[in-house]
This record gives C-alpha cells, structure tokens and sequence, in this order.
C-alpha cells in the first residue's frame, strides 16, 4: 500500500468505500460557510466535543455519551485500547487472516497471539468451536473485526451472543472493531456488542463505510472506567482532535443514512460485478462470497506468487490490488470493490489480461 496507492491509476485493492468530496459533504449535511465561519480553534476535550460524543453514542451506544471517546481514526482507538489493557506476556486471541494493526499493537507490547483461524474451505465463516478451544482461562482479550477485512465474512446474532458468552466466561475482554458494521447484504447490521455486555469494547470509524479517511476520526465505546485510562495515555499522545474535524465529523455522523444509502447502493451493484467476473474467469480464480464490507479474499490456484503477480499488476497495468502475504495467506490478495462501478470494471479488465 505504501508503494503503490499514490502510484497506480485504479486501486481495487483497498478496503473502503468510495471517498467523498467536501463538496459532496456539505451538500449532504448543509453545513455552511457560516458554520465554519463560526468556528474558533481552541482545543478540544480529551474525550472528544461534547456534541461529537453525543452524535456517536446516539447513533451506536444507545445515547449514552459518556461511554464514548473519540479518536484518531481507529487506529488511534485500537492503540488506546491495548496500551491500557494488556501487559507483556498476555494471551490475545485474534483472528486469521488479520488486518495487522488489530494485531500488531498487541504484538509490539510483548503479548501471545493465538489465533483464530478462517477458513477459505469453509467460506471464511467463524467457526465458534474453534473460538470454543482457543479462548480459556489465560485468554486476557480476544479482537475481532465483523464483517471481516478482508474476507468480507460475519456472524448471526445469535453467534454474536454466543461469542460474547465464551469471552465472558473467560473474564476476557473482546475487542470489537465495527468499522464496516453497517455494510452488509442479505442480513441486517449485527448490534454493538457493548449493549449487550460490559466486557464488550467496540470502535468505529468514518473511513470505511463512511468514505472519509482523509478526516482520520474514529471513537471507542467503552465503560467509563476503561476511557479513564485512555485519558492517562491520549495526554501523552494525541491530546485531542481538531475542532473543525469535529464539526464536519458531528454533521456526517447526524447525517449518516444519506452517507451509507449512497456507497451502500454501490457496494451492492459493483458486488454483482466482480461475481461475474468470478465466474467468466472460473479455474484461474476462486472466492467466499463477502457478507459485508467492499473486500473479498480471492484465491489465485494457478499462480505460483501472488505477491510478484501484485507487483507487476502495479507497474504494468498502474492497477492496485493487495497481496495476501500482507495477511500471511500468499495464495489470496484482497480484491476491494468500493470504487466507482467504471473504475471497478477497468481494473478487473486489466486484471485478467495480466492474468493471461
């Protein structure tokens, strides 16, 4: 990603949505030029503007705003959460493949990673026995992130509870990473885990589903407790957000519908797209269809390096699309489907004439 997101013409390998112009933007929330002009840059909260925290925990957290930090995009929320839970020597539970910061924080902090694996043979779908054997009593958290990136699988709602129930049972703490939460088909969104348990930590972001990265907000919602000790660390580290990212993110947030009907309505049609394009090139590659999310896990069985294949996929034909060595599964590489409909098509275009 490092080496060729600025440097290719078509990126399908990405794992959000469509970005949205600021034009776009204010066009969606009404904000004006009065509202900006309004603006006076003091600095913030530590836990995030006041309206900010009320607008998240109204829309994910049952309205109760006190157990809502925001962040610097999930990354930020992620750090927080395992710098101020775990210790050298913890048992983390993840799952596998991973999308490696979920992983790696816990990893540079000296803990266990036992992971949970997801199997291509089983449609990439969670296998709960499994979670079953893994998670026990020296398991300190578990993370997950449903639906998954990149595999695009998930859970029902009743394994939602079901896995709720192991981690309790554990005393462990699961770790939700909900940024594409409201991105599924066939089913609706899997509700916050933390309305149904207090050992339940879930973040989100306006990156992925929302198709604003380049405004790097996120937010954690946890018990009130647990955002005491973020505090202890956010006041050596990113002090606080910008007041006029907290804006713009406050009126996306009050204006999330409009926001997800719109690449929802996409993700749809270009999923439909890249399944034709599954099945006219059926022998030379394989998938799981994704449940949510704007990724699939694509298997390449005739392609002895899908990693150098990546490559020249990039130099040659200027298009994006990520290794699955990234998730230490080199026969794979994640295919994201969230660009624009045209965009998709050229890129897959190009992607079988590389494939020959």
């Amino acid at each position: 990603m490092r080496a060729y997101y600025f440097e290719t013409d078509i990126d399908i390998g990405s794992s959000g949505v469509r970005n949205f112009s600021f034009a776009e933007v204010r066009g969606l929330t009404g904000l004006g030029a009065a509202d900006l002009d309004a603006l006076v840059f003091n600095d913030s909260q530590t836990l995030g503007a006041t309206a900010l925290r009320q607008a998240v925990a109204d829309r994910f957290a049952d309205g109760r705003a006190e157990r809502v930090i925001v962040t610097h995009g999930s990354t930020d929320a992620n750090f927080l959460i395992m710098n101020a839970l775990l210790s050298p020597g913890d048992e983390v539970v993840v799952l596998d493949p991973c999308y490696q910061q979920l992983f790696g924080v816990a990893e540079s902090l000296g803990c266990t990673l036992v992971r949970w694996p997801l199997r291509y043979e089983n449609g990439f779908a969670p296998d709960l026995s499994d979670a079953r054997r893994l998670i026990g009593e020296r398991t300190r958290m578990v993370v997950v992130n449903f639906p998954h990136n990149p595999t695009g699988a998930t859970l029902s709602e009743a394994e939602q509870d079901e896995l709720l129930r192991i981690v309790e049972d554990a005393g462990a703490w699961l770790v939700w990473d909900d940024a594409f939460g409201e991105l599924t088909y066939g089913a609706p969104p899997l509700p916050p885990p933390g309305r149904k348990s207090d050992r339940a930590i879930s973040m989100g972001t306006l990156s992925k589903a929302y198709g604003l990265p380049g405004l790097r907000v996120g937010w954690c919602i946890a018990s009130e407790d647990i955002l005491e000790r973020f505090i202890r660390i956010r006041d050596y580290t990113m002090l606080h957000l910008s007041p006029l990212v907290e804006l713009v993110a406050r009126r996306v947030i009050e204006n999330g519908d409009a926001f997800l009907a719109i690449r929802l309505e996409e993700a749809r049609r270009n999923l439909g797209l890249v399944a034709d394009w599954i099945e006219q090139n059926a022998g030379r590659v394989d998938w799981a269809p994704p449940r949510g999310g704007v990724s699939a896990f694509v298997r390449f069985p005739g392609l002895p390096d899908v990693e150098s294949f990546c490559h020249r996929l990039a130099r040659e034909e200027r298009v994006l699309l990520v290794p699955g060595s990234c998730f230490l599964h080199p026969q794979h590489a994640r295919l994201g489907f969230g660009c624009a409909s045209d965009e998709l098509a050229e890129g897959l275009m190009r992607l079988s004439r590389t494939l020959g």
